[in-house]
């Protein structure tokens, strides 16, 4: 696999970006933003993109992209950044705890990490992660070159999502949230439209099957799924849970961090009662996920009200 270059020494880590930023060059970052939202949009959504008449909560989610773009939601987007806002607007105990943060690679070495489990990321990006239950199994080699390389990438280029353009590259290192049997909680992802709770997506079960389940801000089961295309798309809820204990406080704060949004997803955990902030995503999915059954994608787009965009 190409990718397994970049962990060959410096040689293989630039020989790795050449090939990357070659690959990105040649098949989308010469497209406008909206050449390859359209693109990729039609491919990953089968259905083309409007963007004169969007209806759909996906085809507004690449509007905004495109035409609602603030340094505001710059720093919302930023891991590392939006601690301060959270702290400042809503109180410092709604923060997981911080153990380390820096922008240089070669900062990383294995004093840094605490003898409780933590999870080490990039702050300026989605997906770039390690989940670390003990220090004594960690690959500090590989872990090095990972952050290298995550310190490397403009999320930007990935989906066109504006926000993560021009964020300053960090990894923090925070400590792992865990219920009292030990495990990952489950993610409760506040989707507000026009500044109102619209539905509650949860991941539930992070560490083993991984399921989603929607919910109204009443708790009913609202049975479509919002997730990347995929044939097992059918088959992604789990069990349905309970309301958690804290889900009125989490409606209010994401209530009024959407004020300043179309649209955001506001991303909480609740362990064992205690409320945690997790993360505040302009774009679901970059807006290339499905919504299925389709109708529920022009439901939800036919409330959004773009006129109302910052």
């Amino acid at each position: 696999m190409i990718e397994t270059i970049k962990y060959k020494g410096n040689i293989g880590f630039y020989l790795y970006q050449f090939i990357y930023r070659l690959y990105r060059i040649i098949k989308y970052e010469r497209l406008s933003d909206e050449d390859y939202l359209k693109k990729h949009f039609k491919k990953m959504q089968d259905y083309e993109l409007n963007l004169d008449n969007p209806k759909t909560l996906n085809e507004k989610i690449q509007w905004l992209k495109i035409h609602d773009r603030s340094d505001f939601h710059s720093l919302l987007a930023d891991k590392y950044g939006v601690r301060d806002y959270v702290k400042k607007e809503f109180g410092e105990d709604l923060l997981i705890p911080l153990i380390h943060v820096t922008s240089n690679y070669k900062d990383i070495n294995i004093d840094l990490f605490p003898e409780y489990p933590c999870i080490i990321k990039a702050t300026h990006d989605s997906g770039s992660y390690l989940i670390i239950k003990d220090k004594k199994e960690i690959n500090l080699e590989k872990l090095i070159l990972d952050c290298r390389w995550w310190l490397k990438r403009n999320y930007y280029l990935v989906d066109r999502e504006w926000q993560y353009k021009n964020i300053e590259p960090r990894i923090v290192i925070e400590k792992l949230l865990l219920t009292k049997e030990g495990k990952i909680p489950n993610d409760f992802k506040l989707n507000v439209i026009n500044g109102k709770v619209e539905f509650i997506y949860v991941s539930i079960d992070r560490e083993g099957k991984n399921k989603r389940n929607i919910y109204s801000i009443d708790w009913n089961p609202l049975h479509f799924t919002w997730a990347v295309k995929s044939k097992d798309i059918a088959h992604l809820r789990g069990e349905e849970i309970n309301p958690p204990s804290t889900l009125a406080q989490m409606i209010e704060i994401a209530e009024r961090i959407g004020k300043y949004f179309a649209y955001v997803r506001v991303d909480f955990y609740d362990v064992d009662g205690k409320l945690y902030f997790g993360e505040v995503t302009q774009h679901h999915g970059g807006g290339f996920d499905q919504i299925r059954p389709l109708e529920m994608d022009y439901k939800y787009g036919e409330l959004l009200d773009l006129k109302k965009s910052s």
